[in-house]
């Protein structure tokens, strides 16, 4: 099984994905989507979204990135992706899943999905104008609305020439929603001659396991499971390749133990005050979103959150994580 970590737009940042794939499991990285909308952006834009190109093109631990586009006009796209395609990425994605309504109201994202001549324009544009040798893929919903074209948007893409599909198994209206439909990722898996990986829904070893049952499909995409449970695709790995994979640094059973986690955590805030382009009053924001996931998991989470809720100056939330530090300690 290859697992790849999702893009999530304003959660799953290049400093989240930095420590996340620190702690292992992870074989490939998707960005948060790049807009692109009627012009040719500069270097320093994809730059910004996507640091990790000054790193060939990967994490700090060695993990692929591949950077992912997201509009609606073909010529406009092709052209940023060869701009794109220049710098490095592993890999060119195109999105055709957000359900922003910001993004959907202006055509782009899962609001495509409801023309599937258009998205074969989009990725026959892109596929031609970056190397052959650069994979270009694209990850869908099964619908804008409902799930009725699913497989003639997934057979648009193939068509087009992406190499690798990933399908979340929800459409646009389900949002997120469980359940997620996994048995319909292997009615597209079953009509396209490409790689598909599934996405959605994915919390834990039993999930990975039964998504890949009724999904028939051998590459997962793991996003809030993960963000949530950062040993999960180390729990998967041990689980489906137990003659490689490695034990949880400090892991009880599947789950990553607290003790093990609060240092990254630590880290993340570390990684959070070093960035120049987020505002000092934003910045305390970054890490309550984490906790508020870690919290699903991990009292101690619940209990760091519930201290720093109303915090905002960093010199006391520094000292709220110090003070977490020593009594895990």
């Amino acid at each position: 099984m290859t697992l790849l970590l999702a893009p999530m737009e304003g959660l799953l940042d290049h400093t989240l994905r930095d420590i996340l794939t620190r702690v292992g499991g992870i074989d490939r990285c998707v960005s948060e989507f790049i807009r692109v909308s009627g012009t040719l952006l500069p270097d320093r834009a994809f730059l910004r979204v996507v640091p990790e190109l000054r790193l060939g093109g990967r994490t700090r631990a060695g993990v692929p990135v591949r950077a992912q586009l997201l509009g609606s006009d073909p010529n406009c796209l092709a052209e940023n992706a060869a701009r794109l395609a220049a710098l490095g990425p592993h890999g060119i994605d195109l999105n055709f899943g957000c359900p922003a309504k910001i993004v959907n109201r202006h055509g782009g994202g899962a609001a495509l999905l409801d023309d599937p001549e258009l998205i074969a324009t989009i990725v026959g544009a892109v596929r031609r104008a970056v190397p052959r040798t650069m994979p270009v893929s694209a990850k869908m919903r099964l619908g804008h609305l409902c799930d009725s074209r699913a497989v003639e948007c997934a057979l648009a893409i193939a068509g087009a020439g992406a190499d690798e599909l990933v399908v979340h198994a929800r459409t646009k209206a389900d949002g997120y929603r469980p359940p997620a439909y996994w048995e319909r990722v292997a009615d597209i898996r079953a009509a396209v001659r490409i790689p598909v990986a599934a996405n959605g829904e994915i919390w834990t070893v039993a999930d990975a396991l039964r998504c890949r049952e009724l999904s028939g499909c051998d590459t997962l995409m793991l996003g809030r499971g993960m963000v949530s449970d950062p040993g999960l695709a180390l729990a998967v790995v041990a689980a489906t390749r137990p003659q490689s994979a490695a034990p949880l640094a400090g892991g009880a059973g599947q789950r990553l133990a607290w003790t093990a986690l609060l240092p990254l955590v630590t880290e993340f805030w570390a990684l959070v005050l070093a960035r120049r382009d987020i505002a000092d009053r934003h910045r305390a924001g970054r890490l309550k979103q984490w906790l508020h996931h870690l919290r699903r998991l991990h009292p101690q989470a619940e209990a760091v959150y519930s201290a720093v809720r109303t915090v905002n100056d960093p010199a006391l939330v520094g000292a709220h994580l110090a003070e977490s530090l020593r009594l895990a300690a």
